[in-house]
């Protein structure tokens, strides 16, 4: 069955944010006295929330107050992106324009609300490429690395899941992609996959400009 359509992650697939909510995460729980470190924000990327607060607690410290620190981190976030803006992951408008030339249906599959999602996409000039936006809290509590939201977001695209591939940076969101039967790409941003994450995925390429090419033997 051949590829249809293409649904993406946001937060470090499209778009250059997984440094900027490393920051906040790291600066909110600091002024709120947690001692969490960079590194511990790489074990929540795109993970629900129902999983990434009890992530936290064990990598920080038992008393770690998610939802507090989360309101804290968005709040200094979207101040942040007001004044500066957003940047789009190399290839981007490349490849978004690949695919609505080839006729293919475009969807997204983000742990971001609704409406900041698109605010992002809007400053990237590429709402208006897309066909559908599906984000967790439309399938809460089993957001990523859960398949409901990528079965959700296929449905929403109008293609089958075995007819759309799903690009993604992080671990939670090649486990969810994998499980929904996508055909699974990785496009690393913080760090590479180890040989588990490696042996679900399809495909793993250094850059969005090398994405457009595996349409042409994706399950032909």
């Amino acid at each position: 069955m051949s590829i249809r359509g293409v649904i993406f992650d946001l937060d470090g697939t499209l778009l250059d944010t997984e440094k900027l909510y490393q920051r906040f995460w790291v600066e909110a729980a600091n002024r709120l006295g947690y001692p969490m470190k960079p590194e511990h924000t790489l074990a929540i990327r795109a993970t629900a929330s129902v999983y990434a607060q009890d992530i936290l607690k064990h990598l920080v410290c038992p008393e770690f107050d998610y939802y507090a620190v989360r309101a804290l981190r968005r709040e200094l976030m979207e101040a942040y992106i007001d004044e500066h803006g957003v940047d789009p992951k190399p290839g981007m408008h490349e490849l978004l324009s690949e695919l609505r030339r080839r006729g293919l249906r475009i969807g997204l599959a983000t742990a971001t609300d609704e409406p900041r999602a698109r605010k992002y996409l809007r400053i990237v000039g590429a709402e208006d490429y897309f066909d559908a936006v599906t984000c967790a809290s439309m399938v809460a509590p089993h957001g990523k690395p859960e398949p409901d939201i990528y079965l959700l977001a296929a449905q929403r695209t109008g293609v089958l899941p075995a007819e759309a591939m799903a690009v993604e940076d992080a671990p939670s969101g090649i486990r969810s992609a994998h499980a929904a039967g996508l055909f699974t790409v990785m496009v690393p941003d913080q760090d590479q996959p180890d040989a588990a994450l490696r042996a679900l995925c399809d495909a793993v390429v250094p850059s969005l400009f090398d994405v457009a090419p595996l349409l042409d033997t994706a399950r032909p």
